[in-house]
């Protein structure tokens, strides 16, 4: 018998309605985060604009953190296990850590990328990369440029630091001087440190099923060669014994 809408608690389905919704509201922030950073000579009104959207999304996403935790049997467990997202809410230094929610994008990817456990793992190691060094590089600009002894002056800057910082190169030519640019420096570190540890059991998987694989194949040549081997050996062993069942007949045949 199906079951009724009603009759599926509201907790539930608050929490299947709310990813897309917060997704768009991800992406919504990230089109008025990243604006008027790639373009500080931006006129009125499109910076209040753009500063009005991000004020939106940082609403959606503060009543969908009050209403998960009035659902919550443990509160206190409940912001235990959400410190994230209760501080990308209370402190406007981690607000670039909103569009993390785009990472439920990877999801929708996650369906096509068929049943290996290694294409899903490479759909989220590239696409969460790429969007961790997006904000990265969005972050320190807003960070850096125009401030004294700054290296960072360009989205173009800023994205060269986000792969010398994320692939744990560091070139050292462009660098954070500022508190807030050294703190996203700090993340984008050990997001680099976890994705080099990713690739790299990726890798030794990849390589142990490819060994794995070539083993197999040399067993099955062998098991073949076996059973051909057997085939002949039994074969001239039945020529053997015919070939001397013929010639005691002919001795038989001769003494007589």
């Amino acid at each position: 018998m199906p079951t009724s809408e009603s009759a599926v608690p509201w907790g539930e389905r608050w929490e299947a309605a709310r990813e897309w919704p917060l997704t768009l509201a991800a992406v919504a922030f990230l089109g008025a985060y990243a604006w008027p950073i790639l373009n500080p000579s931006l006129v009125a009104p499109w910076p209040t604009v753009c500063h009005l959207f991000a004020w939106l999304a940082w609403g959606l996403f503060a009543v969908d953190l009050v209403v998960r935790l009035v659902m919550a049997a443990d509160r206190r467990s409940f912001l235990r296990d959400n410190l994230l997202d209760l501080a990308v809410v209370a402190l406007p230094l981690l607000r670039p850590l909103r569009l993390l929610r785009l990472v439920t994008l990877l999801a929708v990817l996650n369906r096509h990328a068929g049943h290996s456990l290694r294409g899903r793992v490479v759909v989220y190691v590239v696409g969460a990369t790429s969007l961790v060094m997006v904000v990265a590089s969005l972050a320190i600009l807003d960070a850096e440029r125009g401030r004294p002894g700054s290296t960072i002056e360009s989205f173009g800057d800023a994205v060269w630091w986000s792969f010398t910082t994320v692939t744990t190169v560091g070139y050292g030519d462009r660098f954070p001087v500022t508190v807030q640019g050294r703190a996203v420096a700090v993340g984008l570190m050990l997001a680099g440190i976890a994705l080099l540890g990713v690739v790299t059991a990726t890798f030794a998987s990849w390589l142990v099923e490819r060994v794995r694989e070539a083993g197999e194949d040399s067993e099955a040549v062998t098991r073949r060669d076996l059973t051909m081997l057997t085939a002949e050996v039994a074969r001239l062993r039945a020529v053997l014994e015919a070939r001397a069942v013929s010639e005691s007949a002919d001795r038989a045949g001769s003494e007589a």
